[in-house]
């Protein structure tokens, strides 16, 4: 490489230059659960617009207006259609078959999938392995005209419900295929106050991601916690 060649190489793009996504609508499939719904009030409590979505409209009106924060409620396919960015916390059984329903309604949307594969036993939770590999992977499979991020794993409901915890100190792990995406669910991690998003990989690597929550879930019963996740020397 030439000097001249080194002088014009553009420098390398700062991780931590995240994008503006203050005027970007969230929708939250399955927001009357309570992942979806602590995810809904801490996003919408950070000043973000917030449409919670489920099979019943009333049922999605009932928990926006529990909710507060100018949080509206819709069916899902509704939800999806009016949101820019769309966060799935559907149960894992019902995955597949919700994603594939609303194909079109998803159609070049920004899907966030945040849902954990597990299954229970007498010895706890464990992990579940999707045939395509992870919850994410799923997704993308069944919404190839929307784009595909997984974030969002290792939140504790608890903590995102209750009114009088004002930070939640952790990292969220984001995975997608384009850095651009990526960036964007990275910055809305950041708008809830405590929290940073972190670039983990792509969607290959979401398996493991989402089953570490069986991991978390064996801590919490143990300490009686509510445990997160931190990154160190990042």
């Amino acid at each position: 490489m030439t000097s001249t060649d080194s002088a014009q190489k553009a420098p390398a793009k700062d991780p931590w230059d995240l994008p503006d996504v203050s005027g970007y609508v969230v929708g939250v499939l399955g927001g009357t659960g309570p992942q979806g719904k602590g995810l809904a009030y801490r996003l919408a409590r950070a000043g973000q617009k917030v449409i919670i979505g489920s099979r019943a409209a009333d049922r999605a009106q009932a928990a926006a207006d529990e909710l507060g924060h100018g949080i509206e409620g819709a069916d899902n396919a509704e939800a999806a259609r009016r949101s820019d960015i769309v966060i799935v916390a559907v149960p894992w059984d019902g995955h597949g078959d919700t994603l594939k329903s609303l194909a079109a309604d998803l159609a070049g949307k920004l899907v966030v999938d945040c849902v954990n594969p597990l299954g229970f036993d007498k010895k706890g939770a464990y992990a579940l392995k999707p045939e395509e590999g992870s919850a994410a992977e799923q997704a993308a499979a069944l919404l190839p005209d929307s784009r595909v991020a997984a974030a969002f794993h290792h939140l504790s409901a608890v903590l995102l419900q209750d009114p009088a915890i004002e930070r939640i100190d952790t990292d969220v792990m984001v995975l997608g295929e384009e850095r651009a995406d990526v960036e964007i669910v990275q910055a809305l991690a950041g708008r809830i106050p405590g929290m940073r998003g972190i670039f983990a990989g792509r969607l290959r690597n979401a398996h493991q991601v989402e089953s570490l929550v069986a991991n978390l879930i064996s801590v919490n019963r143990r300490y009686k916690a509510h445990a997160g996740l931190r990154l160190t020397d990042v």
